[in-house]
């Protein structure tokens, strides 16, 4: 494939199934220093819409392989769960820096290994864990940082949907090699966020279940973890909830913060909505804020209303490009990934054998 010319650092993305299509493909195209160069899909319909949605000049591929002497700057993996290793490892030897979608590997032993084969080689390797720039989350991040809510006691993270007919695929499926289920798909978030949190799990308590008719893969899972911090967090995973919780309850020794709904990026992404510099982005009506307080309830107008920070996705990226060109940590690194898939190991086994599990710290 011979490289055009271009001002930017040129990207290859992997995958343009959701996660390249509605997430990927868009923030990359929007961000400074980077360009959307070539599509790797066999797909005739991805094909058509890739270049529909990011213009005739982009260039497609049908492998991987095409990739790895087309003079690329990046390579960013957005297929499914149980190609993200040999892609990465693949792209990784032919000296080229990744980016891999959320879950980085199957198991922590393999981001390891990742991890290390990347620092052999002087290369960036990073994971898109988004939900790190969700508005709630950069919210409570902010208002942890002020101190307002005292000693944080328990942290309560749902990632709650109501789906009770399944929609087949990878991501449903039972057959372990896929990689699929609620548990590495959304847990992978929300593990993430409570780690980034509250620091490293000393124990972990799961329960996941199998509930829709015709599902395959765990699609209602509960995850408690005991961080060395003394926190205790406790995450919900769900497809089969009829009424949608909190996403964020937070509970400290002065005051409590609880935050509704989800951050509206995904939802304006899939819209085909654009980050642009001449439009608010991230941004959530006041009625959907957060309320801090304390002794009464958020539902009964208890606490005061607390303006939710922009979510902003595009930042990802730009941290990624900066890091190409200067030097430096990612933004998530695969270490953190590692740890995390520690904590979804460990859950994976209690869910099955009914016990606590102390992950390796």
């Amino acid at each position: 494939m011979n490289a055009p010319q271009t001002d930017g650092l040129r990207v290859g993305l992997v995958g343009y199934g959701l996660a390249g299509s509605v997430f990927h493909a868009p923030l990359i195209a929007a961000t400074d220093g980077l360009v959307l160069d070539t599509v790797v899909t066999s797909n005739p319909e991805r094909r058509a819409q890739a270049r529909a949605e990011h213009g005739e000049d982009l260039r497609v591929a049908n492998s991987p392989e095409e990739l790895y002497d087309a003079g690329l700057d990046l390579i960013v993996i957005a297929s499914p769960n149980k190609t993200h290793v040999p892609i990465a490892t693949d792209a990784l030897k032919a000296g080229l820096p990744v980016v891999v979608d959320k879950p980085l590997a199957g198991t922590a032993a393999e981001a390891r290994d990742l991890a290390s084969l990347a620092e052999e080689r002087g290369l960036l390797l990073s994971v898109f864990q988004n939900r790190r720039w969700d508005n709630d989350f950069l919210t409570l991040q902010a208002l942890l940082a002020d101190g307002e809510l005292g000693e944080i006691q328990r942290f309560e993270s749902r990632f709650e949907r109501w789906r009770p007919q399944p929609k087949g695929g990878w991501r449903e499926s039972g057959d372990p090699n896929e990689i699929g289920g609620l548990l590495y798909d959304l847990g992978s978030h929300v593990v993430d966020q409570a780690l980034v949190l509250f620091g490293p799990a000393l124990r972990v308590y799961a329960e996941a279940d199998v509930r829709r008719p015709g599902a395959q893969a765990d699609d209602d899972t509960f995850i408690a973890i005991t961080h060395a911090s003394g926190v205790r967090s406790h995450l919900y995973v769900s497809a089969t909830t009829a009424q949608l919780g909190p996403r964020f309850r937070v509970l400290g020794s002065s005051a409590g913060f609880v935050k509704y709904g989800l951050d509206p990026q995904e939802a304006a992404l899939r819209e085909g909505k654009r980050p642009s510099a001449d439009e608010p982005w991230g941004v959530e009506p006041e009625s959907m804020w957060g309320r801090v307080g304390s002794g009464e309830s958020p539902q009964t107008g208890g606490g005061r209303p607390l303006r939710t920070i922009p979510g902003d996705y595009p930042a990802y990226y730009a941290a990624i490009a900066k890091a190409l060109r200067e030097g430096g940590e990612p933004p998530v690194t695969a270490h953190e990934a590692a740890a995390a898939l520690d904590v979804l190991e460990a859950a994976r086994r209690s869910a099955r054998e009914g016990v606590t599990v102390e992950p390796a710290l």
